[in-house]
């Protein structure tokens, strides 16, 4: 189904004389505008404003998403620490208990008798051996009291850090739970500012002409396009087999997608983990300078990033817009304004 709209768009590319510019990413006309004639409507405008808007949103709210993860996992690993610190202070205490039994019953032996020094073994002793006999059994439990004392110490050492360590896993555990309670509450009211643009861009984009919504469902100039082999011809290919896909804030797939679910599937095809949001993608890879831009090559535009697009070549990139706009092909410099270029295939 793909491959038959990407056959379509190049079929329909051979007529075309430019490739169309994107829309729904501009703050300002010195960016992509649709109408290249810089005589946009005022609807076109304030739909292009709203999806710009509206977009950011959306990636803000993937990363809210993506840092939520990331806080989950630090309080299961806080969680798994707590339990292993707690095993370790009650199998000290444990130890501490037998421990101080021991020296507890050779405290009593000597306070009954059991621990003579020289001059009374020998008064007692009925023979030179007897008398060795007796020294040797009072260096016994001499070296016994001194060990029984010695674990001791060491049991009561292992529980206290025991404790201590117990105690810094409540506290992380604690604070991670604080961080993702308090980025759930983000991700809620994230979600409902994002279903509140959508639907402005959505109104919006009714009131648009059939030739301003014609030139948004443009596909793009899809001819003459030459891929290297290996990974970033899959990586590209798959992109542009998504050509005429519809963009949905928040979807990965596998007919609906946002700018960064549709290149982090691409390169995926590719042999290449990525991140979800652009944001995080902007930081994967080596940079490379705009005129050193080859297929593959991820885009980054806006400060913060908030958007990206796939290199097709030095000139055109494809990308998913945004709400209302396909997968599309564009020229590079006209989506918006770029901020960042990324090489992850080699």
């Amino acid at each position: 189904m793909a491959s038959q709209r990407l056959k379509r768009s190049m079929r329909g590319a051979l007529a075309a004389s430019a490739v169309v510019a994107a829309v729904g990413l501009t703050q300002t006309p010195a960016n992509a505008d649709p109408d290249t004639s810089g005589t946009a409507s005022e609807a076109l405008q304030k739909y292009n404003d709203l999806s710009r808007e509206a977009e950011k949103v959306a990636q803000d709210l993937e990363q809210a998403k993506e840092d939520l993860k990331a806080k989950q996992a630090d309080l299961d690993k806080a969680n798994a620490d707590l339990n292993a610190a707690t095993e370790a202070e009650n199998a000290a205490k444990a130890d501490e208990e037998q421990f101080r039994g021991q020296v507890d019953k050779l405290a009593a032996a000597s306070f009954e008798g059991a621990r003579f020094n020289q001059l009374s073994a020998f008064l007692v002793s009925d023979s030179q051996q007897d008398f060795l006999n007796r020294m040797s059994a009072l260096g016994v439990l001499a070296a016994d009291n001194k060990e029984a004392l010695d674990q001791l110490s060491g049991a009561v050492d292992r529980a206290d850090e025991a404790r201590r360590a117990a105690e810094d896993a409540r506290n992380r555990a604690q604070e991670a739970t604080d961080s993702a309670a308090k980025l759930v509450n983000e991700i809620s009211q994230r979600k409902d500012e994002l279903d509140k643009q959508s639907k402005e861009a959505n109104d919006q984009y009714k009131k648009l002409s059939g030739a301003e919504k014609e030139s948004l469902n443009d596909l793009g100039d899809a001819s003459g396009i030459s891929l290297p082999p290996g990974a970033v011809n899959k990586a590209v290919s798959f992109a542009l087999d998504q050509l005429g896909d519809k963009y949905v804030y928040g979807a990965t797939g596998p007919d609906r997608w946002d700018c960064s679910s549709l290149t982090q599937a691409a390169w995926r095809n590719g042999g290449v983990s990525l991140p979800r949001t652009s944001r995080a993608q902007s930081g994967v890879g080596k940079s490379v300078s705009r005129s050193q831009v080859q297929a593959g090559d991820l885009i980054f535009y806006y400060s913060p990033v908030s958007h990206v697009a796939l290199a097709i070549d030095n000139t055109r990139a494809v990308h998913a817009p945004t709400e209302g706009v396909p997968v599309k092909i564009a020229n590079i410099d006209s989506i918006g304004p770029i901020t960042g270029i990324r090489r992850v295939g080699g």
